[in-house]
């Protein structure tokens, strides 16, 4: 979403959207960059249990940046939240938000999983930095949250060093190697993966290979829209549009 509220209600409205009837599942990315982040935040609460919502890495950094641990990036499109006198009620409504989830058979996350991490364990993982992030330790969190360091999971990690480590690829993984290194710099599409790596979701021995999973993030990517595999950002915010695809018994239908 990216804070695109009007296109939100046009997406909302085409597909007939009824809170007492339908529920959907907002991959993240809610704020930031786009026009009206404080009025899709609205948009989306005032759905209540309608709707649930993923936490993105744009929204990681909207509490970054409140609790003084980030700058305001230039681009930032975040000053009528931080401002508003409901400001400590967002944050709070933020901090409820999952990292992961799974409806109707989909396992969603806002930029994509592990090779080597299935859907159980995914779930799991998510949960684990999410009391976190509804903790008091809130802040000490956001402190050690940046960075690509370590570059592999590993089951024995802790403290720090795991949660950033599932922040990372919960939020902003898009290529990496069969083994699970990520690789952060390249942005661009699928057919620009680094020598010895690709789209984490091309890897075929990954244990999610038969798991429907739905994602966003990634931009550059387009639609995707396979049996086990829905990539759904199609970059409303640069000037492309947004994409809700309906999944519940067993049906498909993208709208745009």
């Amino acid at each position: 979403l990216q804070g695109c509220c009007n296109a939100l209600d046009r997406l909302l409205d085409e597909i007939d959207f009824s809170p007492s009837r339908d529920h959907v599942h907002v991959l993240g990315d809610l704020v930031n960059r786009g026009p009206a982040s404080l009025a899709t935040l609205q948009r989306l609460r005032g759905l209540g249990t309608s709707a649930t919502c993923l936490l993105g890495n744009h929204d990681l950094h909207l509490l970054a940046v409140a609790a003084g641990v980030r700058k305001p990036h230039r681009k930032d499109t975040l000053g009528q939240i931080l401002a508003s006198t409901e400001r400590e009620a967002w944050l709070a409504w933020l901090r409820q938000c999952k990292l992961a989830d799974s409806a109707c058979g989909w396992l969603t996350v806002h930029a994509g999983v592990l090779p080597q991490w299935g859907a159980a364990q995914t779930l799991a993982l998510a949960t684990e930095v999410e009391q976190v992030i509804r903790s008091p330790a809130l802040g000490d969190f956001l402190q050690m949250m940046y960075g690509n360091e370590p570059p592999r999971w590993r089951d024995d990690l802790g403290g720090s060093e795991r949660w950033r480590f599932i922040v990372n690829v919960l939020t902003r993984i898009r290529f990496c190697t069969a083994d699970g290194e990520l690789e952060f710099e390249t942005k661009d599409g699928a057919d620009a993966a680094p020598a010895g790596h690709a789209p984490w979701f091309e890897h075929p021995h990954r244990l999610t290979a038969r798991q429907p999973v739905a994602f966003g993030h990634w931009s550059t990517l387009g639609l995707i829209n396979q049996p086990n595999l829905l990539a759904l950002d199609t970059g409303c915010v640069w000037g492309g549009t947004l994409t809700a695809v309906r999944v519940d018994g067993g049906r498909r239908e993208v709208v745009q």
